[in-house]
Parts: C-alpha cells; structure tokens; sequence
C-alpha cells in the first residue's frame, strides 16, 4: 500500500508526498476478447501508482469482480465507479439483481478487494500533482441533455426513437427500488451533493464519475440524440463548485480532454475493438490525470 489515505474526516492530517501518478481509465468491456487481452496488459509503471477505473468494466458480476481483482494486485490502489454496463441486469449473467441491490453488491465486491467505491471514505492523493481528494461519482442520467426542439422527457425520447437511436439501458439498467432512472439520478445527485459539500474546502479534488458531467463532451457524437443517456444538467457547475483540478469520466467511447472553465476534463475510455483500432498507438494505455505536461499547461493558462 502506498502512503496515501482515505480521509474519513475533514482536515485530517496529510502523509507525505511519494512519486507515484495517478492514472485513469474506463470502458474496459472486458466481455470481448480482445478487450480482456488489453486488460491482462496493464500495469502500473511505479509500485506506487494508482488506477482510476470510471466504469463499463464488464456486465457480469464474475467479469467485475475478477478484473478489479487483477488490476488491484498491480496498483496500488484503485479507485472504481460504476457505469451503466455495470448496473445491467444482464439475463446471460447468473447474478440477476436489479437496480440499487446490485450496485451494492458491486460495492460489497469492492470492498472486498480493498478497492475504493463512491460509498467510501474519499482518498487524499499525494503523489505526483497533489494533494488533491480523490471523490468517486455515482451519479446516473435524468434524460436532460436533450436534442434542440424537445419539449419534454417523452417528446425527446420519441425523436431518438425516430433517428434509430435507442440505449440498451431502456432494457436492461432497472431503477429498483426507484420507480424510473431519472428518480434514482435524483436520488444519487442529493446524496453525492452532500457528501462533496462535507469535503475539506482547502483541498482541490479530482471528480470521477462514468458519465459526463457537462454536457460539452456529448456535442461531437455521431448520433446526438444519445446524449439522452449521457448525463444530467444536475451536474454542470461541480467542477466549479468543488474546486476540481481534474473530472475524469469515460461513457462517450471518444477518449479526448477538453477545457471547460479552465478544468480539464478527462474522458478516458478504451471502447469497443472496433472503436480502438482506429486510433493511433497501443490500446488501453491509462491517462496520467495529474502533474503531466498537459495538466500543468492548463493550469497556467
């Protein structure tokens, strides 16, 4: 384990700073081969390096459960939040728990491998570009990044329904015990707002959550009627508000970082093989979230 800790209260004192980089990645869908041959090849370059993992891991518990397992035993820590695959009841999947109850057993899991959930304690990061609190999101979608002209939830849903795009989540991502995803977005937004509310004002924080938390990332998606499924506008002040150096997301499969007020705004997926062999250089290299060039570029201008 490194010299890093979870603060569980705030202005609890800091250890020492070590050289370790904090690293990032998401999207894994480690159900495709390939994608699971691009897992079993990441490792951390220094013993005292940590993973952020922002969701899409697979759908299966037995997938989750045994890529965490492994990525834990070659970070030295690692941070998980959950995304939409992760919170499918998918019917090939022995486990079939719904909603809620199965994003706890995932955290249960987590827990279990010593790896940092949105349940828990938050961790001061104090490596390379730290300090910082390291705040794992779980905040879902309410259908408000809406396409131009939609009047409502319904109407919205309707014109994506007639451009041919419909999510996966419509059939397999249940709400339980909520009576709709929106209502557990809800939810989630009033307890995360709290729990960051409660975090040391003097610390900078890096925000990780599977989904964007603006809505600027959504705009270059070939098929925009998706952003529906993309996030909430519930979320789009945060990285102001909870003084963020960094916001690490993935979701988009679009792996780039943009500039919103200043902050930089990681998406760092993998995606599907079709996805990554277009792109140029080795798939699945995680993204340095702090103290790289590009990081300490941005900050100064």
């Amino acid at each position: 384990m490194s010299g890093n800790h979870r603060l569980a209260l705030p202005g609890a004192g800091l250890p020492p700073a070590h050289g370790g980089r904090l690293m990032a990645i998401s999207d894994l869908h480690v159900r495709h081969e390939r994608n699971r041959e691009v897992l079993h090849g990441l490792r951390a370059g220094s013993p005292a390096d940590w993973l952020i993992v922002a969701g899409d891991v697979g759908e299966s518990v037995s997938d989750i459960e045994s890529s965490l397992a492994l990525l834990r035993d070659r970070f030295a820590q690692v941070v998980w939040t959950p995304g939409n695959h992760e919170l499918w009841t998918d019917p090939a999947d022995p486990v079939q728990l719904r909603g809620e109850e199965k994003y706890r057993h995932l955290v249960d899991i987590c827990r279990r491998l010593d790896v940092i959930t949105p349940e828990d304690p938050c961790p001061v990061w104090n490596g390379v570009g730290g300090p910082a609190v390291i705040a794992p999101l779980f905040v879902l979608y309410d259908y408000s990044f809406r396409p131009p002209g939609a009047r409502s939830k319904e109407h919205a849903l309707r014109l994506a329904d007639e451009a041919g795009v419909v999510c996966t989540d419509e059939f397999l991502l249940h709400p339980d015990p909520y009576p709709t995803r929106e209502a557990w977005c809800r939810a989630r937004l009033a307890v995360t707002r709290d729990r960051l509310d409660a975090l040391p004002p003097d610390l900078p924080t890096v925000l990780v959550n599977h989904f964007p938390l603006v809505r600027d990332p959504t705009r270059v998606l070939r098929y925009p009627e998706f952003a529906l499924w993309c996030g909430t506008t519930g979320t789009a002040d945060w990285h102001r508000r909870y003084r963020a150096a960094a916001v690490v997301y993935g979701h988009l499969h679009i792996p780039r970082t943009i500039h919103c007020d200043g902050v930089p705004h990681h998406e760092v997926s993998l995606g599907y093989p079709r996805e990554w062999e277009r792109r140029s250089g080795p798939p699945g290299r995680p993204v340095q979230i702090l103290g790289s060039a590009s990081v300490v570029a941005a900050a100064r201008s």
